[in-house]
């Protein structure tokens, strides 16, 4: 599908009020709740709902007294990933609120208006920290290093190619090349960089950030669990869509992710007292593991189980009850998504 997508007028009369597609459908734009294509996207919406916080009700002074007793390899890690990750949330906010332009069904409109605003509630957390830390000039200084640092470059291209892709060109094919790569940041790439603080925070350090972590994390799960949802939707209501190509694209694109995500770890990691590398590795590919159980896809690691027990504490599960390894037992080779296989237990 490679005809661009239609911006949706704000009202359209002549057409039903459940949209008879999430793109390319009709829908007059007027939403009741009460009558969704996809009655289950109110349980989400009301979920992300209830998750609602704001960065000032955490109180940073135990993390402030506590930073100068932090090594000074520590301290320079911990402001390059609060950096790298408020630099990746940045991008959230607008292709999220540009992807509500394009999408059908009224009641996916209001759950993309509600993660746009948690992403920025997200990116503000990380200025908050950062604020409570070190002066303007090292906040900066630290932002600039985020974009130029050749491997973050090389990690983030993956993600950047397909937003600017759809940005510039809104076809369905990029809308689902976006989405794949959207899991890869809120589903690997972020919690990666929170392993960081939660491993600070087991070792009694920085524990008010770990806090601010764990909330954005429970949003994140949420973010990725939607977004994982909306894509078998896509291809179920789109047939010529649901391809192998098209799975084989999850496959490579993913595995793409873990290993930039692995190569990074090495970089950034490796002084890092309490983490050990090859079992970060190996979380990594647990996360993916995850991701292409929600998609209603095999695993492609053979590890199932998370290699690293400690982080279990800051896990989706102990955080909030979720449904983000519901599809667990739904692994499969390729084949056709349905209806059959998970949409109607969302």
């Amino acid at each position: 599908m490679n005809q661009t997508l239609t911006k949706m007028k704000l009202l359209n009369p002549e057409f039903p009020n459940k949209s008879t597609g999430i793109i390319n459908g009709k829908s007059s734009g007027i939403l009741n709740w009460n009558d969704i294509a996809y009655p289950q996207m109110y349980d989400l919406y009301q979920t992300l709902l209830s998750n609602f916080w704001k960065a000032q009700e955490i109180n940073m002074q135990d993390d402030i007294k506590q930073w100068d007793f932090l090594s000074s390899v520590e301290q320079d890690v911990f402001l390059r990933v609060n950096t790298q990750l408020a630099s990746l949330d940045s991008l959230q906010t607008p292709i999220m609120s540009q992807v509500m332009d394009y999408v059908t069904d009224s009641s996916f409109k209001a759950i993309f208006a509600v993660i746009s605003q948690q992403e920025a509630v997200h990116n503000e957390s990380y200025s908050y920290i950062l604020s409570s830390l070190v002066p303007l000039q090292e906040q900066n200084a630290r932002f600039n290093q985020a974009k130029d640092d050749p491997i973050v470059q090389k990690r983030n291209a993956l993600i950047l190619e397909a937003y600017e892709a759809f940005h510039m060109n809104p076809t369905p094919q990029n809308l689902f090349k976006l989405a794949v790569n959207s899991i890869n940041l809120e589903g690997i790439y972020f919690y990666s960089g929170f392993a960081f603080f939660y491993n600070l925070a087991r070792r009694q350090k920085m524990l008010k950030t770990s806090t601010m972590i764990s909330y954005i994390q429970r949003d994140e799960m949420q973010h990725a669990y939607l977004i994982s949802q909306f894509i078998r939707l896509m291809l179920t209501e789109n047939p010529e869509m649901n391809s192998k190509e098209n799975i084989d694209y999850i496959y490579e694109t993913i595995s793409k992710a873990v290993e930039l995500e692995k190569e990074w770890s090495y970089y950034i990691l490796k002084d890092i007292e309490g983490i050990d590398l090859l079992e970060f590795e190996g979380y990594v590919e647990y996360l993916a593991n995850k991701r292409f159980r929600q998609l209603g896809l095999k695993n492609l690691y053979s590890d199932r189980e998370n290699p690293m027990p400690w982080i279990h504490v800051f896990s989706d599960e102990m955080l909030n009850e979720t449904k983000s390894d519901f599809f667990e037992q739904k692994s499969r080779n390729y084949s056709k998504v349905t209806q059959s296989n998970g949409f109607d237990e969302l």
